[in-house]
């Protein structure tokens, strides 16, 4: 079964919508971002959260004070990178790690044999000096060409009009989804989770029967 994360929450009642959606993990934004969070406000909209929850810290270039912060603060299990950090960066991270790589060209590819380090691997959407949150997809024929020994998360604008495509396409371990799902930056909309969230289920079912 695919696994899905819901990235970018800002807000208790998003947080409680993910979960009662069937949703695996919960993404805070924890650098430049219009959905940028505090740890102080992870710590107020997770509290009580299942411990089924996977919860995940978004990092872009963080200095060792930042991650030893992170870490120490207890609220996630964990880390996913989203910036130039070099390869070092993520060995000996007291969490899983997730590193995230932006896509626009096959040449974007080249520099995932150098983070054997991390658990996962996660593909997303690189538009000008952005990568993430552009609501825009990637080719995604370019990933059958590579031969990847981590698990797989895909994001980079996947919604509920695109997700089962690319789930058959692809075949991911994970989804990250984002926004697509927003009403407004920084604010879900739980009619968008939920539609999601059947596409994904009926998109592995379909796969199970083939």
């Amino acid at each position: 079964m695919t696994r899905i994360k819901v990235c970018g929450l800002t807000c208790r009642e998003d947080v409680e919508a993910a979960v009662a959606l069937g949703v695996d993990a919960l993404g805070f934004i924890l650098t430049e971002s219009a959905r940028r969070v505090t740890l102080e406000k992870v710590a107020a909209i997770t509290r009580g959260l299942s411990l089924f929850i996977s919860t995940v810290a978004v990092v872009a270039n963080p200095k060792t004070g930042e991650l030893a912060k992170i870490a120490a603060s207890g609220l996630f299990t964990h880390i996913q990178f989203h910036g130039q950090e070099v390869p070092e960066m993520l060995a000996g991270v007291q969490m899983r790690t997730i590193k995230a790589f932006g896509i626009a060209s096959a040449e974007d590819l080249e520099q995932v044999k150098l983070y054997g380090a991390a658990d996962y691997f996660l593909f997303d959407s690189r538009v000008g000096g952005s990568c993430g949150g552009t609501g825009k997809t990637f080719d995604w024929s370019l990933l059958k060409d590579i031969a990847v020994e981590k698990p797989v998360i895909l994001a980079g604008g996947l919604g509920p009009e695109n997700v089962a495509e690319a789930i058959r396409a692809c075949r991911p371990a994970a989804v990250d989804l984002n926004s697509r799902l927003e009403s407004e930056p920084g604010k879900k909309d739980p009619e968008r989770i939920r539609q999601t969230v059947i596409e994904i289920r009926e998109a592995d079912s379909n796969i199970l029967k083939e």
